[in-house]
């Protein structure tokens, strides 16, 4: 054992890059400098907790420690996480906030019975290390300068964050920017001194929280909010939150330049469709009778079928398979597809009527 830990620490001395070449197994070089740093790998993108404090009410943020082989995202996007819970390897999307060359700040929310959220907020500890995928999502900064409006809800604020401290770094908050952001109580709003910093620094840049629970005149999001809005259809809208968030912002916002929404939960199942339906997996050669309304990943897998998933948002696209026939709806925006041939993503979709899928 020794005479190959002295083999490892020689070959330490090269390029890491040369290492790939070596005729020891990258598994096992990666045991042993992991031995001298537990974020060097030949292969694998890591990070290692240096700080972990709340950040409001149930959410937490964590500053992360990156090796070469993270690949930063652009502002606004996704980044695949994987921990180790109990001997099981989970696997949830975070959208991460670059701090410097070297660490970025995840933030989660606790969510009652969530396996990984409750893992970061009860047990992971300062020096855990944690692996990431490669970043994802189309939610991202906007080229061209056009006035922004930003919509968010709960641990929706997250990108937001993100792109506001891109904008700022880059000095691109000259164009008007509002920032609309609904929590239950004043003490569920994260960021918050950071984001009234910003808006002394900035003066395009506003801010504004809504306490649903605690403020008498802060609805949640409805038309009355859009009656001193102008210049919306020269305005991008960007809006991260829950489901029914997302689905009424769309509407609302539908004369916006642009529009883009992220729904980081949904209703498992529309409650108003009742009944079975039968989905015949093509590749598998099964036949399935799943409920009508109901997420086809979450049914699926209740049957013991493991499609391929990541996100369970419909951001990722690591769930899409081929529709061949049938009818399904769209659980965050309610629209219905029937067309033939098409791509769908089953983690956010339900059945309507029977389905042919290419899994």
């Amino acid at each position: 054992m020794m005479s190959i830990t002295m083999h490892v620490l020689q070959k330490l001395k090269m390029p890491l890059n040369a290492l790939s070449d070596s005729v020891v197994d990258q598994h096992a070089i990666n045991f042993w400098i992991q031995k001298l740093n537990p974020i060097w790998s030949l292969n694998q993108p890591l990070g290692k907790i240096v700080h972990k404090e709340n950040a409001a009410q149930d959410m937490l943020s964590l500053k992360i420690q990156v090796n070469r082989l993270f690949k930063f995202g652009e502002a606004g996007q996704h980044h695949p996480v994987y921990v180790v819970v109990k001997g099981i390897r989970y696997e949830r999307s975070y959208s991460l906030t670059r701090i410097d060359a070297q660490h970025v700040l995840l933030t989660v929310k606790k969510v009652h019975a969530g396996k990984v959220s409750t893992w970061f907020a009860e047990q992971a500890q300062v020096g855990d290390v944690i692996e990431f995928g490669q970043p994802y999502g189309d939610m991202t900064v906007p080229q061209q300068a056009s006035p922004l409006i930003l919509l968010a809800a709960g641990s929706g604020i997250t990108p937001m964050l993100s792109m506001l401290e891109s904008l700022s770094k880059k000095g691109e908050l000259s164009t008007p920017v509002s920032l609309w952001y609904w929590v239950k109580k004043h003490q569920d709003a994260a960021f918050k001194a950071r984001f009234e910093e910003l808006a002394q620094k900035h003066a395009n840049f506003s801010f504004h929280v809504y306490a649903t629970q605690e403020q008498a005149a802060a609805a949640r999001l409805n038309e009355t909010y859009l009656t001193d809005l102008q210049n919306l259809e020269n305005s991008t809208v960007y809006c991260c939150g829950p489901s029914g968030f997302v689905s009424t912002a769309e509407q609302l916002f539908a004369s916006a330049k642009e529009f883009k929404g992220e729904a980081f939960s949904m209703s498992l199942a529309d409650q108003s469709d009742i009944g079975f339906i039968n989905v015949t997996l093509t590749q598998s050669k099964k036949i399935v009778s799943i409920p009508k309304g109901q997420s086809i990943l979450v049914s699926l897998e209740q049957q013991n079928i493991k499609p391929t998933h990541g996100c369970r948002m419909g951001i990722c696209n690591k769930c899409a398979c081929n529709k061949v026939e049938g009818s399904t709806k769209n659980l965050v925006n309610g629209a219905r597809n029937t067309e033939p041939g098409n791509l769908l993503k089953i983690c956010v979709n339900s059945a309507q009527t029977d389905l042919v899928i290419d899994l």
